[in-house]
C-alpha cells in the first residue's frame, strides 16, 4: 500500500489550495476586501455587501492607478499602457472635496529688488589673493564705521539713513550701469550691512574695470584685514600707494599700513607709517592711539633678539669653563707628582731662624 501515499499526499495538497483559493477569492462570502476611502484618506476594509456584490467604479478606478504606477526621474507616472487611466482619474478627482487655496498677500518688502552689482566677473588680475579665492566661505563681519564716508557734508545727523542710501545707489546704478565708482559705492554699501560675499564680488567688477584704483584697493584691502588675511591685506595696501599721484592725500594707505604692521608685530615699521599718517591727517586719534599702545608694549623682535644674545653668552661660559677643566686635568696627569709639603720641617727651620728656602735648595742640591 506504500505505492498509494505520494497519491493521497497529492490529493491532499490539491484540496488544501483549492480551499485557500476560494477562501481568499472576491466572490467568496466574508472575503477581506480592502478599499480607498476617499473621505478618511485611507485604505479601509470594505463591507460584505459590496465584497460578494459589483465594484464601486471609483474604488476600482483608484486602485488600477494606484497598480498602474512607474517612476521616471524621481516623479511618479501613470503607466501609459494602463487603459481608460486617464479617464479614471478624472474620476477620481471630481468626487474629491475641493479645498479652497487662500494665497498669501505678498509682503511689498519681499518682493523688493535686491542691490546687487549683477552678475559677477570671470576673473580679475588679484583673484590668486587666498582672501579673494575664498570668498565664498568668509562670516559677516559688518562695519558700521564705514558710513562716514556717506555722510552728507554739513548735516547736523551723524546717522546714514540705509534706505534712502539705497534708493540712491539703486538710481545711480540704473543711470551708469558699467561704472567702477558705483560698483565700488555698492561694495561699501555692504560692508556696512555685514555681507562680506556681496561686497567682495562689487570689488572685482569695480577692479575688472578699473584695476589700478588706489580707493577699490584700498576697500578690498580693508575687508581682508579685517577677516585676518594680512598678507593680502598688505599687498594691496602696498599696491594702493604705489597707485596714488603726488597730488592724492595717502594718509589712509600709510595708517592701514600700520594698522595691518601692529597686527603682525612690526612695530618699528607700524610706527613710521602711523606718523607718517599723523602728519598728512593731524590730530587723527586712531593713529595716535596706536602709538600710544606701541609705546607702552615691549616689542616682539627686540625681545627675541635679546633672548638669543643671552642664550648665546651662557653657552659661551660653559663652554669655557668645560674647556678650562679639561686643560687642568690633562696638566695635572701629565706633570711630575708634585713634593708634599713637610710640616714639620717648616717649623723647626722657623724655629731656628732659617729660611725654610735654603733648607729645601740644599736637599735638592743633595739629591
Amino acid at each position: 500500500m506504500t505505492y498509494d501515499l505520494p497519491s493521497m499526499s497529492y490529493m491532499a495538497m490539491y484540496i488544501i489550495s483549492v480551499h485557500i483559493v476560494n477562501s481568499n477569492s472576491r466572490s467568496s462570502v466574508g472575503a477581506d476586501h480592502w478599499k480607498l476611502s476617499v473621505e478618511e484618506g485611507k485604505v479601509v476594509q470594505a463591507d460584505e455587501e459590496k465584497s460578494t456584490g459589483t465594484y464601486d467604479t471609483v474604488d476600482e478606478s483608484l486602485f488600477r492607478i494606484l497598480t498602474h504606477k512607474k517612476l521616471e526621474n524621481g516623479k511618479w507616472l501613470v503607466d501609459h499602457e494602463c487603459t481608460n487611466c486617464k479617464e479614471m482619474q478624472q474620476k477620481v478627482s471630481s468626487t474629491e472635496p475641493k479645498e479652497e487655496i487662500i494665497e498669501p498677500k505678498q509682503n511689498k518688502s519681499s518682493t523688493k529688488k535686491l542691490l546687487t552689482c549683477g552678475k559677477p566677473v570671470n576673473h580679475t588680475q588679484y583673484d590668486h589673493l587666498r582672501g579673494i579665492t575664498n570668498r565664498s566661505e568668509h562670516p559677516h563681519i559688518p562695519e558700521p564705521e564705514v558710513a562716514i564716508m556717506f555722510r552728507k557734508k554739513g548735516a547736523r545727523n551723524s546717522e546714514v539713513d540705509m534706505n534712502e542710501l539705497e534708493l540712491k545707489l539703486k538710481k545711480l546704478k540704473k543711470q551708469t550701469p558699467k561704472s567702477s565708482y558705483i560698483y565700488s559705492q555698492i561694495g561699501n554699501y555692504w560692508r556696512i550691512r555685514g555681507n562680506t560675499q556681496l561686497s567682495i564680488e562689487c570689488f572685482r567688477k569695480a577692479l575688472a574695470l578699473s584695476p589700478n584704483s588706489p580707493d577699490i584697493l584700498l576697500y578690498l584691502a580693508r575687508i581682508l584685514f579685517n577677516l585676518e588675511y594680512l598678507d593680502d591685506a598688505i599687498f594691496l595696501t602696498r599696491r594702493s600707494l604705489a597707485m596714488q599721484t603726488n597730488e592724492d592725500n595717502t594718509w589712509h594707505q600709510h595708517f592701514t599700513l600700520g594698522e595691518i604692521l601692529k597686527a603682525y608685530g612690526h612695530y618699528s615699521e607700524a610706527s613710521l607709517h602711523l606718523q607718517q599718517a599723523l602728519r598728512l591727517n593731524p590730530g587723527f586719534q586712531r593713529a595716535e592711539a596706536h602709538l600710544r599702545d606701541m609705546e607702552g608694549a615691549p616689542n616682539p623682535s627686540m625681545t627675541q633678539y635679546t633672548l638669543f644674545i643671552i642664550l648665546f653668552l651662557i653657552m659661551c661660559v660653559v663652554f669655557g669653563v668645560i674647556t678650562s677643566m679639561e686643560a687642568s686635568y690633562e696638566d695635572s696627569t701629565d706633570g711630575k707628582p708634585q713634593r708634599h709639603f713637610n710640616r714639620a720641617m717648616a717649623m723647626r727651620s722657623m724655629k731656628l731662624g732659617i729660611n725654610p728656602r735654603l733648607i729645601r735648595m740644599r736637599k735638592l742640591n743633595g739629591m
